[in-house]
């Protein structure tokens, strides 16, 4: 064999510029679920033509149905159960925020508890400035002031003559009895208690009366008795008086 023949037979030469064919890439998508429509693919054994050109079917006897995908059951399954997560996880959330707002408004209504419980002593001096005439012109204009806004912020006060008493928010320093009043009833406020929304800052000191039913009526006294028959002599006894001369 000559140095050409060998040349040719071992492939193309270098210098010609001819380079060999490379082989062709084929990608098949194989999914069996359509990730646009969301449906189930055919088979791909069923869109491929058999060797004579002619579309393989099934054949008699055989089955159609392809045991390889997954039955639309187990998919509405795992849906129901991902649905069924997301709820639980929802409620959890919703259920997260409820309690993280209800602790943060605690802690507001605590802070301001606390700020309002300091100022209670000076409300109790302004009361008895007030008592003895001595909350006058522009002293008097802050008092109210500073009052009205702390009533705006929550403050309530309690503790007047007349109510029924309450030991939750009473605390009873004197104690009287009479027959006007229908139960224990405050009829002294020594000092002026306050709530701030639900929380009692102070206990109101308070004298109470407690009813007390009125005397029996006297008895009625007993009938006169008859008058008392008079003493009989002896001669109105019955009986004979002695005769001395017949002893």
């Amino acid at each position: 064999m000559t140095h050409a023949n060998r040349e040719n037979s071992e492939g193309p030469r270098h210098g010609t510029g001819e380079e060999p064919e490379e082989p062709r890439v084929v990608v098949r998508d194989r999914r069996k679920i359509d990730p646009v429509t969301g449906e189930l693919r055919p088979s791909p054994e069923a869109e491929e033509p058999a060797a004579d050109g002619k579309h393989a079917g099934p054949s008699l006897g055989e089955s159609i149905v392809d045991e390889s995908v997954e039955p639309v059951s187990d998919l509405e399954k795992q849906l129901e159960e991902r649905t069924a997560d997301l709820q639980r996880l929802q409620a959890e959330y919703t259920n997260y925020r409820r309690r993280v707002d209800r602790d943060r408004e605690q802690v507001v209504n605590a802070a301001k508890a606390g700020v309002v419980g300091d100022l209670l002593p000076l409300l109790d001096d302004l009361e008895r400035a007030e008592q003895h005439g001595d909350l006058t012109g522009a002293f008097k204009a802050v008092a109210d002031k500073l009052v009205a806004s702390l009533q705006r912020a929550g403050l309530e006060p309690f503790g007047a003559e007349g109510e029924p008493f309450d030991p939750s928010v009473h605390e009873a320093v004197q104690h009287n009895t009479s027959s006007e009043v229908d139960g224990p009833t405050v009829t002294l406020v020594m000092r002026r208690g306050y709530r701030f929304g639900d929380r009692v800052l102070r206990a109101a000191l308070v004298g109470v009366t407690d009813h007390e039913p009125g005397e029996a009526p006297a008895a009625a006294e007993a009938p006169a008795s008859a008058e008392a028959e008079p003493e009989l002599d002896a001669t109105q006894s019955g009986e004979l008086p002695l005769d001395e001369n017949s002893r």
